[in-house]
């Protein structure tokens, strides 16, 4: 799987009410509407700045706050396929898996606003590269569980496709 597109980068403890304001959640949870609203708490002008296949590009700690999944499903309904942060608040992540939002983990210290970024996803492994400035960086790898679900659009699908979960002994 590759993913290309460019660079959109945030700081430090990006939390789900930046994401999408808990004031839009309470108007409406239908992410078709909310995606005029990303980002607004930050940025006012950033959903309507958006291009097709925009990467989300944070640092540590990225969806931290509020665990409610539509922090993930607006990301989706903008265009986004994938987000990088140099890490991941634990319930953002499993809701981002759950939804087939690509998240990885990787070093985004060197990465700024508009670089064209380059996912390849091989098996377990994740190279982030930005082939204009000749840089490449090594995601945490992706357990065969985690792809499957991926590959599948999202937990719903992969479970609807005949997916198991293996018990362990």
């Amino acid at each position: 799987m590759n993913i290309n597109g460019r660079a959109r980068v945030f700081g430090d403890d990006v939390n789900t009410d930046y994401i999408i304001s808990s004031r839009r959640k309470r108007e409406t949870i239908d992410e078709s509407r909310l995606r005029e609203y990303l980002f607004e708490a930050i940025d006012p002008s950033f959903a309507a700045s958006l291009l097709p296949d925009d990467v989300l590009v944070g640092g540590a700690n990225f969806g931290c706050g509020s665990a409610m999944e539509v922090a993930v499903t607006v990301i989706q309904s903008a265009g986004i396929r994938a987000v990088v942060a140099q890490s991941f608040a634990r319930s953002f992540f499993r809701n981002a898996i759950n939804n087939g939002l690509m998240v990885v983990e990787c070093d985004t210290s060197s990465i700024t606003e508009g670089n064209r970024l380059e996912l390849e996803i091989d098996g377990s492994s994740v190279t982030v590269r930005d082939p204009d400035r000749q840089l490449a960086f090594t995601g945490a790898s992706i357990p065969p569980l985690m792809q499957a679900i991926l590959a599948a659009g999202g937990l719903v699908g992969f479970l609807r496709g005949g997916g198991r979960f293996e018990q362990g002994g």
